[in-house]
């Protein structure tokens, strides 16, 4: 099927049912992007279970995302948490075992974009504008991951994320992160 969403043109098929897998061949922003054109509506305070499955369902189909493992552990009103198993393909040192600082990276990001389309008034599309991570330990070898983003202000046209990404030792951050990521003007 081909589909046009801005100036981008787009071939894949995708299927909503929420036992159904989604397949995709396209890049995971545009991915979000089109998602309205799927029978997701932008997401409102009154979400219901059906279009939130619908929304984790294909967060969890991004490529990277479903490569790397990741799963949405929550998803609403502006909130997401976003969880990585421990993969040995994602060692960034082999004498360590520790996990590359950008597989911990790329979950933040992924939770800090659900998060921005979760809230009420983003709407369902979005792009990474800018994303500083702070690293404060090694993740420990062996432990999964997970992210947890709250998008807490948003403008007309960008939103603003918080995240912190954990391993078993909750009090203790792997990595923190603020970052802003843009809204679509065509849903104001």
């Amino acid at each position: 099927t081909k589909h046009i969403c801005g100036n981008k043109s787009l071939y894949f098929w995708i299927c909503i049912h929420l036992d159904t897998p989604i397949a995709i061949e396209n890049s995971s922003q545009v991915q979000i992007n089109c998602l309205e054109f799927y029978g997701v509506s932008p997401i409102t305070r009154s979400m219901n279970n059906i279009v939130l499955g619908k929304a984790r369902q294909f967060i969890e189909s991004i490529p990277h995302s479903r490569k790397m493992g990741m799963r949405v552990v929550e998803i609403g009103d502006g909130k997401a948490v976003v969880e990585m198993p421990y993969d040995p393909a994602l060692i960034g040192d082999p004498v360590t075992k520790v996990l590359h600082g950008g597989a911990v990276s790329a979950l933040m990001d992924t939770a800090s974009g659900a998060a921005v389309v979760s809230h009420h008034a983003a709407g369902v599309g979005t792009a990474t504008l800018g994303l500083r991570i702070d690293y404060m330990r090694p993740a420990t070898p062996g432990q999964a991951i997970t992210a947890s983003a709250e998008c807490y202000h948003v403008t007309r046209t960008v939103a603003f994320v918080r995240a912190t990404a954990c391993d078993a030792d909750m009090d203790r951050p792997v990595a923190t992160a603020t970052g802003t990521f843009t809204v679509p003007t065509a849903l104001k």
